[in-house]
């Protein structure tokens, strides 16, 4: 594989990897990009695994290669401090939220002492901390060159230096960013390469589509209301009528989210615009936002601070207004839910001309690799997705003896998926198969409400510590279990690719049903149907290769050393019963098989 990535670097072509677990991808890869003559930018597919590669992966092969190269982190702006807004905050706190006010104050005391400004360094503050929006600055709120500490700024920082390394690692959100800045004309955030090198390759095509496409959510709109009350409060406490302006718009912002019920949903775009009421609301927040651009005229000469959130005002209302516009075709146009907002996208249904474009444009070489690719060992639907043309593909087998380390077990007499009493097979199931495997277990689900129900039927029958993805953030959690040593822990999505638990922490993996997207998915019908009219199958083409690359991705947990034993267990008959269960067997590890609960119990009883 090494000697595969090191000719596509030099002779810049494309080539596609599918590296199987263990095989040592990442130094296969990171090897030629430290001894090749150019630039090289190495795109991953989470933050987690952007840092593990950088201040771990990176260093260990720099040294063992003598390689005089330069490297650098770059994240997207949202990670880093902002010196400016955290100031403007410490001074007017934003909230009486003690939780924003005590993590004010540890970020302040982390701005004293950090050089990169990264706040994943700031110990006691995770990922979802409260207080992110008001210490880091969005490219709506970011002042550029007006700033008054933009000599300081750590993201200038972090991006001259990125400028100035040979390898740089970023993530595939940042790298699509950069793209849909670069094609608006404005400075680009990442700088070109002779080569770039993707892992976790199989994210590309869905991080793509958002970001070539358009969405306007009413969390920036909310975040613009905080910002300008800042301004008020700080600087022109006299201006009522900003403040009364202020609290309307967040009203009709509230009252528009309430349209569409309490809980989270997603659902077509185009069927809301049919519903005067949401039509109505909408009508009001664009009235109203117009209104705070009359108020916020007024107000120019009063604060320089108030012309960039005048400009965001302006724009937010071109952005509201074209929700409207619902003509274009070859675009998805739906909507979701959080508990919260409120988020309207425009998605492109097939995003290959665009990135094939792109890679011819750059001239380039580009390597794409993860563990899983192939759907029934072919490549095609990946390639397709993307519009690749590789000069090579290659698929590398992971080294691990599956036959002798891991046991499949697909259930007998379990209900169908979608019955009744299948959380109650589920939760008596994991019961037996916990016992066996003293805790050490995963349960995978594809939805919210079975992982709560199998966490209640658990959780007064088990003595094993019981971990459930939400309780905390993810790393926390993961470091619980892994610590523990004979915890269970619960998970939907986020838990089924780039968890990395080694050793006897795991050795049961149980998987809920076979991940199929929701059926009622509006982007998912929408590429359906766009399937069909180009003559192809929606199911065979759309449905099933992307619920066999996310099985891929969850069986992926159990097995992650060549010492590693366990026991992956798949609650769906489809498996068995249905002509397409043989795409799924055949796309996963040559692992031993079992129907017997009981057989899958005694394995789990021999793993020490």
């Amino acid at each position: 594989m090494a000697v595969a990535v090191s000719d596509a670097l030099k002779n810049r072509t494309q080539l596609v990897v599918e590296a199987g677990t263990g095989t040592g991808k990442t130094y296969a890869y990171l090897a030629p990009a430290l001894k090749s003559k150019g630039k090289t930018i190495i795109s991953t597919g989470t933050k987690a695994l952007q840092e593990q590669l950088y201040h771990r992966d990176l260093p260990q092969l720099v040294k063992a290669l003598s390689a005089s190269k330069k490297t650098a982190l770059l994240k997207g702006r949202s990670n880093y401090l902002c010196i400016y807004r955290l100031n403007q905050h410490v001074a007017h706190v934003p909230t009486d939220d003690s939780d924003v006010m005590h993590q004010l104050a540890m970020v302040a005391k982390f701005a004293s002492e950090t050089r990169t400004g990264d706040l994943a360094d700031c110990i006691g503050i995770e990922e979802d901390a409260k207080v992110l929006p008001y210490v880091s600055s969005t490219a709506d709120n970011c002042l550029g060159k007006e700033c008054p500490d933009f000599q300081d700024c750590y993201i200038r920082k972090a991006r001259l230096t990125a400028m100035d390394a040979d390898v740089v690692v970023v993530n595939h959100h940042l790298f699509f960013a950069d793209m849909a800045v670069k094609d608006t004309g404005f400075a680009e955030l990442i700088p070109t390469a002779d080569a770039y090198i993707f892992d976790e390759a199989h994210q590309l095509s869905e991080i793509a589509s958002d970001y070539f496409g358009e969405s306007v959510s009413t969390k920036k709109l909310v975040d613009l209301i905080n910002d300008l009350r800042a301004i008020y409060r700080a600087d022109i406490p006299d201006m009522l009528q900003l403040g009364k302006t202020l609290n309307k718009l967040e009203t009709s912002v509230a009252d528009l989210r309430l349209q569409f019920g309490i809980d989270s949903s997603r659902g077509d775009w185009r069927q809301m615009l049919a519903s005067k009421e949401i039509c109505a609301a909408l009508h009001r927040v664009i009235s109203d936002l117009d209104f705070l651009y009359q108020v916020l005229k007024h107000c120019l000469d009063r604060s320089d601070k108030i012309e960039h959130p005048f400009e965001r005002t302006l724009a937010f209302k071109g952005q509201l207004e074209r929700v409207f516009d619902i003509s274009q075709t070859g675009y998805s146009y739906w909507y979701e839910t959080t508990r919260r907002y409120l988020t309207v996208h425009v998605t492109p249904l097939n995003v290959s001309v665009k990135f094939a474009q792109m890679m011819k444009d750059t001239g380039a070489g580009f390597v794409f690799t993860s563990a899983t690719l192939s759907v029934d060992n072919a490549l095609e639907h990946f390639n397709a997705s993307l519009g690749l043309k590789p000069a090579k593909s290659m698929m590398v087998d992971s080294p691990f003896d599956y036959y002798q380390q891991a046991l499949l077990c697909l259930p007998r007499y379990l209900p169908e998926t979608h019955a009744a009493n299948m959380p109650h097979a589920i939760v008596k199931l994991t019961l037996d198969l916990i016992k066996a495997a003293k805790g050490r277990c995963f349960v995978l689900f594809t939805s919210y409400r079975m992982m709560h129900l199998v966490a209640e039927g658990l959780s007064t029958q088990i003595d094993y510590p019981i971990y459930m993805q939400g309780q905390m953030s993810k790393r926390i959690i993961l470091e619980k279990f892994t610590r523990h040593g004979n915890a269970v822990l619960l998970g939907t999505a986020s838990f089924w690719e780039g968890v990395d638990v080694r050793g006897s922490a795991l050795s049961c993996v149980i998987i809920d049903k076979l991940p199929f997207a929701a059926p009622d998915d509006p982007l998912l019908q929408a590429k359906m149907q766009d399937a069909q009219r180009q003559g192809h199958d929606p199911f065979a083409y759309i449905q099933l290769p992307q619920a066999v690359i996310a099985l891929k991705q969850g069986v992926g947990r159990l097995i992650r050393d060549n010492k590693d034993k366990g026991v992956l267990v798949i609650c769906d008959n489809r498996l068995v019963t249905r002509h397409y269960g043989q795409v799924f067997l055949k796309s996963l590890p040559p692992m031993r098989r079992t129907r017997s609960l009981a057989v899958a119990s005694e394995f789990l009883e021999h793993i020490n």
